[in-house]
């Protein structure tokens, strides 16, 4: 358990690390963009519903092995099987996101996915969670809080 524990903290580290991707659309309200997120989200499920499928990957075979001593004597070890993992595939995952990306499109968003902020920006900014989507820019960042609410950052502008 300790071990499963060592390895799980540096992923959930590296994870709250990564980009913040969400539908932007400019002056909008954070709750309306994940209200109107969740109805196409809903709406793609309900036009690509998942579609499972097991799959498995093909079997590999292990050669054995010669081993020799210093006195000339041989002898080889049996080879084996190893069979196939088998994995599921939802394969409408990707039609399903599609259906979302066209949904929210039509509402008047688009993706975008921000880096999160360097320490020296987050310093300079009090940290207030963002409620009305503001203007972005390349150096646009954000800053994650513990509650899953996030601050964006726009170096140069105020809020």
């Amino acid at each position: 358990m300790k071990t499963v524990l060592r390895l799980l903290i540096p992923l959930m580290v590296l994870a709250s690390c990564g980009p913040l991707s969400l539908y932007y659309r400019e002056g909008e309200s954070v709750s309306r963009m994940q209200t109107e997120t969740t109805q196409c989200q809903v709406q793609a499920l309900k036009d690509a519903p998942v579609a499972n499928q097991i799959r498995q990957n093909p079997p590999v075979y292990w050669p054995g092995r010669t081993y020799c001593d210093g006195r000339g004597y041989c002898y080889r070890t049996p080879g084996w099987w190893q069979p196939g993992n088998v994995y599921t595939v939802d394969v409408n995952q990707d039609l399903r996101n599609t259906v979302e990306a066209q949904c929210m499109a039509q509402k008047g968003y688009r993706p975008v996915s921000l880096p999160p902020c360097k320490s020296g920006v987050k310093s300079k900014v009090a940290p207030v969670r963002t409620t009305k989507l503001p203007p972005l820019s390349s150096a646009s960042c954000f800053v994650k809080f513990d509650d899953g609410s996030f601050q964006i950052i726009t170096p140069g502008q105020a809020g």
